[in-house]
C-alpha cells in the first residue's frame, strides 16, 4: 500500500495529474477514480500504454505484479489527501470563495485583480467540487504566491469537507440565496451549508471578507475573529455605481472609475468584492482599474451578444430564484423599448420548484416585457396557468424564435445549465 508521503514523492517527480484516460500525456500521474457511470480502473492499463508514468489504483488484483500501479486504499481519498499534503507545503494565502450566486464571476474578477501584482493560481472554470478542488491545489507550483479556490456545494457538509482539503487561510461568501434548495432543504440549509466556510475560518484563526450589503453574512460570520468588512457607498473598501447601462461603471477611493464589460446591477457585488480584496492585498488602484476594465465575461455568464437583428443578454450558465429575480429586475431597468425575457427552468429546487417558478413568473409578468417566454417542464404548469407562451425545450423554442421580427429587440436568456438555452443562438 502506498502511503501519502511516498505518493507525494512520485507527485514531485510527475506533478501533472490526470483522471481522464482520453487526456493522458507522457509523464502524467493517472488516478483511477470510480464514478457512477465509469471506473477509471478499466482504463488504467491503457493510460500506462499511452505514456502515464504511474497509475494510482485501489484494485489490488490489478496492481499485482505491475510496478507502475501504485496501490492505495481509495483513489479519491488519496487524491484529496495528496492535495492537502501539497497545500501544507505552500506558505501562501489560500482564498476560498463560495456562495449561492456569482462565485465564478467573483473568482475570475478577484483573480484578474490579484494577478496584476502576484503570480496567482485560481480554480479553472467551475472545478469547484470534491474532485475539482484537489485537482486545482495540485496545480500549485512554488512560484504561485496566492491560491484562489472556488467551492461549490448543494448539500450541508460539502463546504466543510472542501475546507478540510484546501485549508483556506482567507475566505468569502458572495451571498446566501435560494440555490440548490432540493439538496439543502431550504434557505436555512443554505445558510448552514455555506457558513461552514466561516466556521472553518473561525476555528483556524483565518480571515473572512464580509460584504455588509448582503443579507445574513455579517451575523453568520460573527464567530470569525478576523473580519474585513466592505460595502457599497463610502469608507474603507467601498465603491459606488456610477452608471448601469449599457455596462456597469463604478468608482472607488474616490477618483478611480472603472468602465466594465459587465451588465446588470447584480454584478456590482462581484466587482465590489474584487476591489476590496485587491486593496486589502495592496494591489495598486490603477492596476485594479485596469484588471476589472479588461475582464470580459464568457461561458454563458452575463454575456452581451450583438446578433444581426437584436441584442442578446446570455446568462444561461446557472439559475435559481435569487439570481433569476436579480436578472429580471436588472433587465427591466434597461433602456431598450422592445424587451423579451426568455426564461428556462430553475433546476434542483425539489419541493420548492412549483411555488418558486410560479412566483418568478408573477414577478416577470409584472415588468410588462414585450415578450415573456418560458422553456422547460418545470415552468409548464405555472406558464399555462398565467397564460404565458411556453415551450418544452430549446428546439421547439427555436422554431418560434426564427419566425419572429427581432428588429431592435433586447432579449434576456436566463436558465439553469441543463436547459441549454444558449443553443437558441449558437447556430
Amino acid at each position: 500500500m502506498t502511503e501519502i508521503q511516498n505518493l507525494y514523492e512520485y507527485y514531485l517527480r510527475y506533478p501533472q495529474i490526470c483522471i481522464d484516460s482520453r487526456k493522458v500525456e507522457a509523464g502524467v500521474l493517472f488516478f483511477a477514480l470510480k464514478g457512477d457511470r465509469f471506473d477509471g480502473h478499466d482504463f488504467a492499463g491503457k493510460a500506462l500504454e499511452d505514456g502515464a508514468a504511474f497509475a494510482v489504483v485501489q484494485d489490488a488484483q490489478l496492481a499485482e505484479g505491475n510496478d507502475q500501479m501504485l496501490l492505495v486504499e481509495d483513489t479519491l481519498t488519496a487524491l484529496q489527501d495528496l492535495a492537502t499534503f501539497h497545500r501544507r507545503k505552500l506558505a501562501v494565502p489560500v482564498l476560498a470563495i463560495t456562495g449561492s450566486n456569482g462565485k465564478t464571476t467573483t473568482k475570475e474578477l478577484v483573480a484578474a485583480v490579484l494577478q496584476a501584482r502576484y503570480p496567482v493560481l485560481a480554480t479553472f472554470g467551475n472545478f469547484n467540487n470534491h474532485i475539482g478542488v484537489p485537482l486545482t491545489l495540485l496545480k500549485a507550483r512554488p512560484e504561485h504566491e496566492i491560491l484562489i479556490i472556488e467551492m461549490g456545494a448543494n448539500h450541508v457538509g460539502e463546504i466543510a469537507a472542501l475546507c478540510r482539503i484546501a485549508e483556506p487561510s482567507h475566505g468569502l461568501i458572495t451571498n446566501i440565496g435560494k440555490a440548490h434548495l432540493e439538496g439543502f432543504g431550504g434557505i436555512e440549509g443554505v445558510k448552514k451549508g455555506k457558513s461552514e466556510l466561516y466556521q472553518y475560518l473561525a476555528n483556524s484563526n483565518g480571515i473572512a471578507f464580509v460584504n455588509q450589503d448582503e443579507d445574513f453574512l455579517e451575523a453568520l460570520s460573527d464567530a470569525v475573529e478576523k473580519r474585513v468588512f466592505y460595502a457599497g457607498g463610502t469608507g474603507k473598501f467601498a465603491a459606488t455605481v456610477v452608471r448601469e447601462s449599457p455596462f456597469l461603471e463604478v468608482s472607488f477611493d474616490p477618483d478611480n472609475r472603472i468602465q466594465t464589460h459587465l451588465i446588470g446591477i447584480y454584478n456590482f457585488p462581484n466587482i465590489l468584492t474584487a476591489i476590496a480584496i485587491g486593496q486589502y492585498f495592496k494591489v495598486k488602484d490603477t492596476q485594479i482599474v485596469e484588471a476589472i476594465s479588461n475582464y470580459i465575461p464568457n461561458n454563458n455568464r452575463s454575456q452581451l451578444i450583438q446578433l444581426a437583428d437584436c441584442l442578446v443578454i446570455l446568462d444561461a450558465y446557472n439559475a435559481n430564484p435569487t439570481s433569476m429575480t436579480r436578472a429580471i429586475q436588472a433587465f427591466a431597468e434597461r433602456p431598450e423599448k422592445r424587451k423579451w425575457a426568455i426564461l428556462g427552468d430553475m433546476l434542483e429546487l425539489g419541493i420548492y420548484s412549483e411555488s418558486e417558478h410560479k412566483a418568478l413568473l408573477k414577478l416577470a409578468k409584472a415588468q410588462g416585457f414585450e415578450q415573456l417566454i418560458t422553456v422547460g417542464p418545470a415552468f409548464r404548469n405555472a406558464a399555462l396557468t398565467a397564460g404565458i407562451p411556453h415551450f418544452m425545450d430549446v428546439h421547439a423554442l427555436k422554431i418560434w424564435w426564427d419566425a419572429q421580427d427581432r428588429t431592435s429587440v433586447c432579449a434576456l436568456l436566463k436558465a439553469s445549465r441543463g436547459i441549454r438555452l444558449e443553443q437558441l443562438i449558437n447556430s
